[in-house]
């Protein structure tokens, strides 16, 4: 069974074209401006058999196109990596492209397996400083790095994702340092700066917990374009999704 928190049908966000999002329940990340907390602890979400996620994937496959198909999102979805496999084996019997939008920081077997068998990896980097990254997010970001290098050295596609928050993750150096870094690799298809937003403060007042950066400001056009430029320095497919 997979521990599924909830969908989305057409989603146009996660991935090419349009998309079934299924959001898995379970993050291993703390992160401060976590828009969906719910979807955080490994316990909860719906008990779900992998061949009902297939049969919501065929029955809308019409309007996936030569784009579309399902992305895998959450929480963490490689926190379920062996319960997963049968699912992604049999998406692909049936013909239906994969993503995986995940933060590359939990490996094994099961995990390596996985990405194979994904068509697309969404790979969120949420700093590449390691102590802000730390701040951020309560986690080391090492081994999301040496997923980057494992999914270019498998010649494996990925768009590489960034949430710009002020104050946070929109440091200059550090976006210099990860484009000098990451920018010669192949298999990135795009980059994706994803606007700080505070859609999901209103989870938190009804989980009585508290949003540790209310004080923190959305982006402004300005600041988001800074970002984009600087990416651009050294990828070549950039935009502000």
């Amino acid at each position: 069974m997979i521990r599924v928190h909830s969908y989305e049908s057409m989603g146009t966000y996660d991935g090419p074209g349009l998309r079934l999002v299924v959001f898995l329940q379970g993050c291993n990340f703390r992160c401060l401006y976590c828009a969906n907390p719910d979807t955080i602890a490994y316990k909860g979400g719906t008990d779900t058999d992998p061949e009902e996620i297939v049969r919501m994937a065929v029955s809308q496959k019409a309007f996936f196109g030569k784009k579309g198909g399902i992305t895998f999102s959450g929480g963490e979805p490689t926190v379920q990596a062996k319960a997963l496999l049968p699912l992604f084996r049999r998406l692909k019997e049936e013909g239906i492209h994969i993503c995986l939008d995940t933060n590359g920081s939990i490996w094994n077997k099961d995990v390596e397996e996985l990405l194979q068998l994904t068509d697309l990896v969404l790979l969120d980097i949420k700093e590449f400083n390691p102590a802000r990254h730390q701040t951020l997010t309560k986690h080391s970001n090492e081994q999301t790095l040496l997923t980057a290098a494992w999914l270019e050295a498998n010649n494996k596609p990925f768009w590489l994702r960034y949430v710009l928050v002020p104050g946070y993750s929109d440091f200059a150096e550090d976006i210099e340092a990860m484009g000098e870094q990451l920018g010669k690799y192949n298999m990135i298809g795009r980059v994706e700066i994803l606007p700080y937003h505070k859609l999901g403060v209103h989870k938190y007042e009804a989980m009585n917990l508290e949003y540790l950066l209310k004080g923190v400001n959305e982006n402004t056009p300005e600041q988001l374009e800074q970002a984009a430029q600087l990416f651009r320095r050294h990828f070549n497919t950039v935009y502000i999704n």
